[in-house]
């Protein structure tokens, strides 16, 4: 009977901690860290969600930029973050994907240095080019780049992410020498495309400066037209054979405890049912997710494999 009660007891004492986080999350402000520079299209994510999350946890989410090698430095700095729930990731399929094939000392561990807590998104590439451009076509770019080999430039958000493999990917398929400019995030290198300083970008997050005329969209690298930019051909219409998107996840720290993980992931499902976080994602061109954590870590396994063949394809070097 006393051996019954004492294990009654350890069991309370267990539960403690539990019940007592449940009571008090979140009692101070939760840190996103986004490992991007401020602009891009994960920056424009972040914002959105952590507003949200604000309003839903009674609580300030503060975006914090930490860009850097591709996503890799924030995300570094990410996983050795205590797993509280104070401290999320906007990871995206170049960190947690792409990165293992790109760097050889990454830092981390894209699979076991993280707990999934759920899938957002997952936003098609757009070439787009400046308005003073004289390309009006991918043909436009292919026919320029052979008979102009080094001349042309594309920039993207830093080595390894969706618009350097996208446009190496282009360069492939279309036998063309264009040379890659590498930024600290997507949001300065459209800034150096609009002023003319690089010549095309294969961007998931230009849609802004398209509305707002600064850039010409050419081609989606999606396997149909996107609802944004319905009169804008996909590669494979524009005579390129080629599918290119980033996907963005929300994560926390290795070994967060399953109810705070569920709180999240619930409290995340309810945000992206939201109409106006739905009308504001289909303005970006995403392609909403949601979900499950198991899901989310599925979904990561598959394409931690898939990318290995899109890097190699790709012929993006080893940094």
């Amino acid at each position: 009977m006393k051996t019954t009660f004492r294990r009654f007891l350890q069991f309370l004492i267990f539960c403690l901690p539990l019940a007592g986080w449940s009571d008090t999350y979140p009692n101070k402000p939760i840190k996103l860290i986004v490992p991007w520079a401020a602009g891009g299209a994960t920056d424009q994510i972040a914002r959105m969600i952590g507003q949200a999350l604000s309003q839903s946890l009674g609580t300030n989410v503060i975006v914090d930029n930490k860009a850097g090698a591709g996503g890799v430095i924030g995300t570094q700095g990410f996983v050795k973050e205590k797993p509280d729930g104070y401290t999320l990731l906007l990871a995206t399929s170049s960190t947690n994907a792409a990165g293992p094939y790109l760097y050889s000392k990454l830092g981390f561990d894209p699979v076991t240095d993280f707990t999934h807590v759920i899938l957002i998104c997952s936003i098609p590439n757009v070439m787009v080019v400046p308005t003073k451009s004289n390309w009006n076509s991918l043909k436009d770019i292919v026919n320029d780049s052979l008979q102009h080999p080094n001349t042309f430039s594309y920039g993207s958000a830093g080595v390894g992410g969706s618009q350097h493999l996208a446009g190496a990917q282009f360069k492939t398929i279309t036998h063309i020498n264009i040379n890659h400019v590498p930024y600290k995030g997507s949001g300065p290198a459209a800034q150096d495309l609009i002023a003319g300083h690089i010549d095309m970008m294969i961007d998931t997050g230009s849609l802004g400066s398209i509305k707002s005329g600064l850039l010409r969209p050419l081609a989606v690298a999606s396997f149909k037209r996107i609802a944004a930019l319905p009169d804008t051909p996909t590669f494979k219409e524009s005579g390129v054979d080629m599918v290119a998107s980033a996907w963005y996840g929300l994560m926390l720290p290795a070994k967060a405890p399953h109810e705070l993980v569920e709180r999240l992931n619930t409290e995340m499902n309810a945000i992206l049912k939201r109409p106006d976080i739905k009308n504001k994602m289909t303005e970006m061109g995403a392609e909403i997710a949601g979900g499950s954590p198991l899901e989310f870590y599925r979904f990561a396994q598959t394409e931690l494999k898939r990318y290995e063949t899109i890097v190699k394809d790709s012929g993006a070097p080893l940094e």
